[in-house]
């Protein structure tokens, strides 16, 4: 039975070979869809990892608190009443902004709180040996690293003498330890940043996410960061909760440790940056406490604030899982798109078959008359369809690696072909051979052998 249809598949083969150019363009619907689907897939495999990515750069469970600087007037003016003249009195308020009170304050208040770090940020330019470059300077607590899943290259991260103290120690990115400590080991070597020499005590591992929209989402690419204790940032750099003559001069105040800022009501421009601190991180135990712990946090910083919301609270995990829900729609869409073009090319190979039945009526009589069984032209003109859909398959997934690296390489898009996507677009292509040969096939075999043999 087995060498009965061996022979019916290799008939089969002849026939395709005969009509090669008919083979070609019939099999081109499923190479094209084969392709189109690898390629989506592989498009939307690249999608699910950058956002797989940028969530473990932002860190998981975490709440970033930031300050509002770009108030007209830090406050809402009121306005009531002043007694039987009927005149009015302004209410001016006042918020002391996002301070190191405040981080201690959520340390000890909310208790879903995990851990959290203040962020205090500088730009200006490292210097060492000559060698000037572009950097990022920022003032961090140790559970920052722990916070954004940062890891070490090499060396050590801060310890609690020299985060308490303010010592001048810092933590470098990779991009920061290539263009100046390219030629020794950057590990307990000196850089200035400003007026202070920082000692490197630790090379952090490069990360090769680089994202356009990165710093709007929350990511935090480290690369080109220096990193150095908060407390070295408030000590030797900026520490915006002093008073000195620009704040005065810009209508801010100074009072028992704090750093007012007034609105008036005859005020307009813009005040200058009250706060002390660029952000808050804080992550929390458990994913479903995140919404519960950011209306916690808005209270409570209000309350600090004096009814100021002079901050504003995001949760960016979740920002970004509303990007990836977006996205996988997205992907699912372009997805049935594809798939619906592999079906286009199995009704293209079922048209092609009803046609080739046609054709080829006396062959079919001559063959039923020489004793081949209708199971025999089943399986021939079966054979032919699965034969046209599996090596446009083949060609498909060919193409559609080859469409998947092109698309990475062109338009900068991540594409990660999977395994898994190769196999359901080929078993898919082989499946529309069956299904749409099926019934081409059926047509053939029901042909009558005398009426085939009188057919011209």
């Amino acid at each position: 039975m087995f060498s009965r249809y061996f022979h019916d598949i290799e008939i089969a083969i002849e026939s395709l070979l005969g009509n090669k150019l008919k083979s070609i363009l019939t099999a081109l619907g499923i190479i094209f869809g084969t392709a189109a689907v690898i390629s989506m897939l592989a498009i939307g495999n690249g999608a699910q990892q950058e956002i797989l990515d940028q969530i473990k750069m932002v860190g998981v469970n975490n709440i970033v608190i930031a300050p509002v600087q770009d108030l007209t007037g830090n406050g809402n003016d009121e306005s009531e009443g002043s007694g039987d003249n009927g005149g009015e009195k302004s209410q001016e308020k006042f918020s002391p902004g996002l301070t190191m009170k405040d981080v201690e304050a959520i340390k000890i208040i909310v208790p879903s709180v995990k851990k959290i770090t203040p962020e205090v940020v500088a730009n200006s330019y490292v210097v060492q040996n000559g060698r000037r470059v572009a950097a990022k300077v920022i003032g961090v607590d140790n559970d920052y690293f722990d916070l954004y899943n940062v890891q070490l290259e090499k060396g050590l991260f801060f310890n609690d003498y020299q985060v308490e103290n303010g010592i001048p120690v810092c933590v470098i990115g990779a991009n920061i330890s290539s263009k100046v400590f390219s030629d020794t080991d950057p590990i307990n070597q000196y850089l200035k940043f400003g007026h202070v020499w920082l000692k490197v005590i630790g090379v952090l591992e490069k990360t090769d996410v680089n994202l356009s929209a990165a710093d709007n989402a929350g990511v935090n690419v480290v690369n080109d960061n220096v990193f150095i204790p908060v407390e070295t940032m408030l000590l030797r750099y900026q520490n915006r909760a002093l008073v000195n003559s620009k704040s005065l001069s810009s209508g801010n105040s100074f009072y028992g440790g704090w750093f007012f800022s007034f609105s008036g009501s005859n005020q307009k421009s813009a005040l200058a940056n009250y706060h002390q601190l660029d952000k808050i991180i804080v992550q929390v135990e458990e994913t479903e406490q995140l919404t519960t712990t950011t209306e916690i946090l808005s209270r409570m910083l209000l309350r600090r604030h004096m009814n100021v919301k002079d901050f504003e609270i995001t949760v960016p995990e979740l920002l970004l899982k509303q990007q990836q829900r977006t996205k996988d729609i997205f992907n699912f869409v372009l997805g049935a798109i594809a798939g619906i073009s592999l079906i286009v090319g199995g009704i293209g190979i079922m048209n092609i078959m009803f046609a080739t039945v046609m054709e080829r009526i006396k062959e079919i009589g001559i063959r039923l008359a020489l004793g081949a069984k209708k199971a025999d032209i089943i399986a021939q003109f079966l054979a032919e369809a699965i034969l046209i859909s599996v090596s446009g398959g083949l060609i498909g997934v060919f193409l559609g690696i080859a469409f998947s690296k092109m698309i990475m390489k062109f338009a900068g898009i991540l594409t990660i072909i999977s395994p898994g996507s190769i196999i359901v677009a080929f078993s898919v292509s082989a499946i529309i051979g069956v299904i749409f040969g099926i019934s081409p096939a059926k047509r053939a075999a029901e042909k009558d052998p005398i009426e085939s043999l009188r057919y011209e």
